[in-house]
């Protein structure tokens, strides 16, 4: 199907509302009248404010000639519908002619030429025959019942009143000599302005593009984090230099003609490894993020913060503890909220 945009000669503001009014095909816009097209759009800059003014019936009749062109669309598809559109609509100008005219009587004529009431027929409103524009009747209203009680009317005043200067006073004159002053609050709590930005010596000096720069919440327990990224860091090492350690000691020991050079000192790290696992254990689990109280040293498959620390091939964690271990501030894997150690 021919998208209306490959149509000649037409406009931005055209095509807007075009599109706007749910005309995205040529085929679309083949097949309806210049008229009908243009109430489309009128109700469609009215509610959306795309152009200044909407095409003319002329302009629009021409674009529905280009889209029936490309479309392949006969162009007496719709001239029954528009004559029948036209039709539809009832000759203002001929009703108007044909309506009946009311001239209004003084009281005077009335009383000189001894005319009732009952005398004066009732004139017909245009509003009251059934074909006057097809215009949609307002509900007539019940009429409001009077209160039985008395109203007052409040008197309806254009005076504006004057305020007399010299009868304003301050608040000092009213206050009391003997009370204590007051002592205006100060600019705010230092504890809280710390939780949310550093301190301004913290950052002197550094750019604030840089990983030095200190940015974020402060950390509830800062020392915990610390310890906890430093313990981290020594577990995700040492699984490997162990395992590696004790399969040398086990070649060294099974074939000494081959891993004689192996030195008996490395039997410290699978030794080592309960310990520093001991104290993951406990240091571990009890560090979280003070925004989203998600652990941080613990893996967890779901879907992690674009902005958590990150490299290929070695994961979330170990960046994590390196990042805090160097710049005393980390972004939470979990939230992406930047969080700091250091005031």
């Amino acid at each position: 199907m021919v998208r209306i945009c490959r149509i000649e000669g037409i406009d931005e503001d055209s095509l807007a509302l075009l599109e706007a009014a749910g005309f995205q095909h040529a085929s679309s816009l083949a097949r309806i009248s210049p008229i009908a097209l243009h109430r489309e759009l009128s109700r469609a800059n009215e509610l959306l404010r795309i152009a200044l003014a909407v095409p003319d019936v002329s302009r629009l009749q021409e674009l529905i000639a280009a889209a029936r062109k490309i479309s392949g669309i006969n162009d007496a598809l719709d001239a029954n519908s528009e004559v029948n559109e036209a039709s539809a609509i009832p000759n203002v100008i001929q009703l108007l002619e044909a309506a009946p005219v009311a001239v209004p009587l003084s009281a005077r004529m009335m009383v000189e030429n001894k005319l009732g009431v009952a005398d004066v027929p009732e004139a017909l409103a245009l509003d009251e025959i059934a074909c006057y524009l097809g215009a949609d009747r307002m509900l007539e209203s019940s009429p409001v019942k009077s209160s039985g009680g008395n109203v007052r009317l409040a008197e309806n005043s254009n005076s504006k009143v004057e305020i007399d200067a010299s009868r304003v006073r301050s608040i000092e004159e009213f206050a009391d000599p003997t009370a204590p002053p007051v002592v205006p609050p100060s600019g705010g709590d230092d504890r809280i302005k710390l939780l949310r930005s550093p301190r301004k010596e913290s950052n002197e000096g550094r750019d604030p593009s840089s990983r030095r720069y200190l940015r974020g919440l402060l950390h509830s327990n800062p020392f915990r984090i610390y310890f906890g990224a430093l313990v981290t860091l020594m577990m995700m090492l040492s699984i490997p230099v162990a395992a590696a350690s004790a399969f040398l000691l086990l070649a060294s020991n099974h074939l000494p003609k081959f891993f004689s050079w192996v030195p008996s000192w490395l039997i410290v790290f699978p030794l080592s490894l309960p310990l520093i696992a001991l104290f993951y254990a406990v240091l571990g689990n009890i560090c979280s993020c003070r925004v989203c109280c998600q652990k941080l040293f613990v893996p967890k498959s779901h879907l992690k913060s674009p902005r958590a620390h990150h490299v290929r091939l070695l994961g979330y964690i170990l960046p994590l503890c390196v990042h805090t271990l160097l710049f005393r501030w980390f972004r939470c894997t979990h939230c992406g909220t930047p969080i700091r150690l250091k005031e």
